[in-house]
């Protein structure tokens, strides 16, 4: 027998993840001999990038359902309180701020619905039928989001209805009984974001994210450090049981600065720098934590030096800026964080081929949707801001250094979870399934996946399978989305078993947008 050889870290590693993990254990042992059984000679470059948008966002005024059935429920719940949420129909023309709006009797003002127009038509290349009625189903977008529209009409964007974290599929005469099992801590913020990330309530220390990273980081070589990435600080999303999430910043310099490392000189010495370096390298400490911290050091300045070396390269300094952005409700200019994310996304992977990078899987994030109040001032900025560095990633994306990568490479949103259906006066509150979008050039776009929901609050006559209470019950799970994603990227399916426990309860493993 063979016994190899095994660093103290490596020891440590297992050792650690071994106790954290319990019953869990045999899972990561597998994946990590998957891991390092993945092919060498996969083919080409494919990237995921997942736009977390945290607080909560009301995605039942990011897509919408306008035929008429529809849409007079969705209007009559919505336009309500002292400031009513509810958007204005298909081919509505805004109404100048100061003057009534003949449909509501409102004045407009410009953070109302009655200013912005009505919602942007979308039309799916699947008809659906109303489900309360007859006819073809009709649907729109918020009408801050044309970019996005843009893209649904070319193809390169699609809608996925009414996602949530499930553990199985769960009716409304289910949910009432309480006789089936449902996500622990629902509603509350921090855990539906790791539940999202992670398939477990806050504290949970891997995510699928890493977890694909973990499977596939055996084609990335020598520079698997570039594997998993955040511009958004750390997240669960992207931690893995071997893969480390290297987290950047956005400015002109995206990785970690080590002042004087690089220097010439120190103390008037021209020897110092380089002895500093071996110093604070040196991993022979007799302390584990002396000989951890340096190696984590170490592996810090070695991938500045290589990361700001590819980032000064012609290919990656040309891809193109993110541009400057508008508020649509005050026309004042704003900084678009996610585009400015985005664009360091763009240069990572510009700089893949340098590295010898075939998968990565990227963490940015846009906060501000938690709307509890005043929904109106924040949503449409924060949608437009989605919509506009989502069309600025595709356009920087057809050419990076001359190459079109918008086949290699998907983009997802993903959020706590949506919002109630409802409002609470100027705003709204938790819930649970929403809709969101996924763009790319391999993503079958121009379409609406999944089932989207009847639309409306129970009363007399009428009562939605879809909702309970004031809330839509996922009819699409959250690993049945990530398993799609995955399946792309090159996740066998017993992987995606592993790293999703509960897809062999969905009735489909594969939602079929990519």
């Amino acid at each position: 027998m063979s016994h190899g050889t095994h660093t103290r870290r490596q020891l440590l590693r297992v050792g650690g993840g071994l106790s954290i993990l319990g019953a869990a254990a045999p899972f990561a042992a597998q994946l990590a001999a998957a891991g390092s059984a993945v092919s060498q000679s996969a083919p080409d470059y494919k990237a995921l990038v997942c736009v977390f948008m945290f607080g909560g966002n009301d995605a039942n005024n990011m897509v919408m359902a306008t035929d008429t059935d529809s849409w007079t429920r969705y209007f009559n719940a919505r336009n309500q309180g002292a400031d009513p949420i509810a958007l204005m129909p298909v081919g509505t023309a805004p109404v100048a701020v100061g003057a009534t709006n003949p449909l509501t009797g409102r004045v407009s003002r410009a953070n109302t619905p009655d200013a912005w127009g009505g919602v942007l038509p979308i039309v799916p290349r699947t008809i659906q039928t109303v489900p309360t009625g007859s006819g073809t189903r009709t649907f729109g977008l918020h009408p801050h989001m044309g970019p996005a529209k843009t893209l649904f009409d070319a193809g390169r964007l699609a809608v996925v209805a009414n996602i949530g974290t499930l553990i199985r599929p769960v009716t409304r005469a289910q949910y009432e009984a309480r006789n089936v099992a449902l996500p622990p801590n629902l509603f509350s913020h921090n855990d539906q974001q790791s539940t999202w990330q992670a398939g477990r309530t806050e504290g949970a220390r891997t995510g699928w994210g890493g977890a694909f990273g973990d499977l596939l980081t055996g084609m990335n070589g020598t520079k698997a450090l570039f594997t998993a990435v955040s511009t958004a600080g750390n997240a669960v999303f992207l931690s893995g049981e071997n893969v480390i999430q290297y987290q950047m910043s956005t400015g002109a310099q995206p990785a970690v600065v080590i002042n004087g490392q690089a220097g010439s000189s120190l103390f008037g010495s021209t020897v110092a720098p380089g002895r500093v370096r071996d110093i604070v390298r040196d991993t022979s400490a007799a302390s584990l934590y002396a000989a951890d911290y340096a190696t984590t050091t170490g592996r810090s300045i070695g991938a500045a030096v290589d990361l700001n070396t590819a980032f000064a390269s012609p290919g990656v300094t040309g891809v193109l800026p993110a541009p400057a952005y508008r508020n649509p409700l005050t026309g004042a200019t704003e900084t678009n964080s996610l585009a400015v994310q985005l664009q360091t996304v763009a240069r990572m992977i510009a700089a893949a081929p340098t590295f010898g990078v075939k998968r990565q899987v990227f963490f940015v994030s846009i906060g501000g949707y938690d709307s509890h109040d005043f929904q109106n001032v924040a949503q449409p900025n924060n949608l437009s801001k989605v919509a506009t560095a989502l069309a600025y990633f595709d356009e920087a994306l057809g050419n990076l250094a001359g190459v079109n990568m918008r086949e290699a490479v998907t983009t997802f949103t993903a959020s706590d979870f949506s919002r109630t259906f409802n409002t609470n006066g100027d705003g709204t509150d938790h819930a649970w399934g929403g809709h969101h979008l996924v763009m790319g050039g391999a993503v079958k776009g121009g379409d609406i996946y999944g089932q989207f929901p009847t639309i409306g609050m129970d009363q007399t006559g009428f009562r939605n399978p879809d909702m309970v209470g004031s809330y839509f019950l996922p009819t699409t799970s959250v690993d049945q989305y990530a398993a799609t994603m995955g399946r792309w990227l090159g996740v066998s399916e017993s992987n995606l078993d592993m790293i999703f426990p509960n897809l062999k309860t969905m009735i489909s493993r594969n939602l079929g947008f990519l």
